[in-house]
């Protein structure tokens, strides 16, 4: 029987945002959101925080601690190890990485990797290998015998700082690409080669963020699907300004 666990990798110690991840948004944490939205993801059957043991992540414990949300504290540089810790303490199986600075995070797309990881004979599914999604919606699932083997054997600093660079990079798993579901290419804004930014990096990605939110959250209902966003983007283009300078990931 699975025990799917969402790892949601949190620290305060952006160079670019510091403290991102608990800047507010709305009258909540940014953190607050992400974990709300990938427990509302109906294939998820717990959520947990992995953050690191430096001082500065102690807001980030006092946080979980306040909210009755679970979390475990590990290396910040290592953070391969500190995922693997996390997943082991938690028996997981499979394991889905989420990240803290992507606040319209999907359940719906949650549940569509989930389910094409389930459906597929593959050991990694994910949204990222070739986005169609925009970035801030990122997913990626794997089995924990997949995670077992890039602890064990990923050495280079980029692969134990980005989780799963070994697992895509290594040529040693079977992985799967989830295209979105919905047509990008119908909205007057975008392109074939348009990434969206849905992602908080940057002081402008937070005040795009902070924009949209106000626009889409009624009466304490925070939870709201891409296609909002995109409509409201496509009636509202001076939001689509605020970050358009800062290029999406790919």
């Amino acid at each position: 029987m699975s025990n799917t666990i969402a790892i949601i990798q949190a620290r305060m110690g952006s160079t670019r945002l510091p403290g991102k991840v608990l800047k507010s948004i709305g009258d909540r944490p940014m953190l607050s959101h992400v974990v709300e939205r990938a427990r509302s993801a109906s294939l998820i059957d717990r959520v947990i925080i992995a953050t690191s043991t430096e001082s500065s992540d102690d807001a980030v414990a006092s946080f979980c601690d306040s909210r009755d949300i679970e979390y475990v504290r590990g290396s910040e540089d290592d953070v391969l190890d500190r995922y693997y810790q996390t997943a082991y303490s938690a028996d997981a199986d499979p394991v889905v990485r989420l990240t803290a600075d992507c606040p319209f995070l999907s359940p719906a797309v949650i549940d569509r990797v989930l389910r094409v990881y389930e459906w597929s004979d593959a050991t990694y599914a994910t949204n990222i290998i070739e986005y169609t999604h925009p970035d801030g919606l990122d997913v990626e699932v794997f089995d924990f015998a997949s995670l077992d083997a890039a602890w064990k054997h990923a050495s280079s600093p980029e692969a134990r700082e980005h989780v799963t660079t070994y697992i895509r990079e290594s040529g040693e798993f079977d992985a799967v690409n989830v295209e979105n579901v919905i047509d990008m290419s119908r909205y007057e804004f975008t392109d074939e080669e348009t990434i969206l930014r849905w992602t908080v990096d940057y002081p402008e990605d937070l005040e795009f963020v902070r924009g949209v939110y106000d626009r889409l959250t009624q009466r304490g209902h925070w939870i709201f699907d891409q296609q909002s966003v995109l409509e409201l983007l496509e009636r509202t283009p001076e939001l689509r300004q605020i970050n358009k300078d800062r290029t999406a990931d790919r």
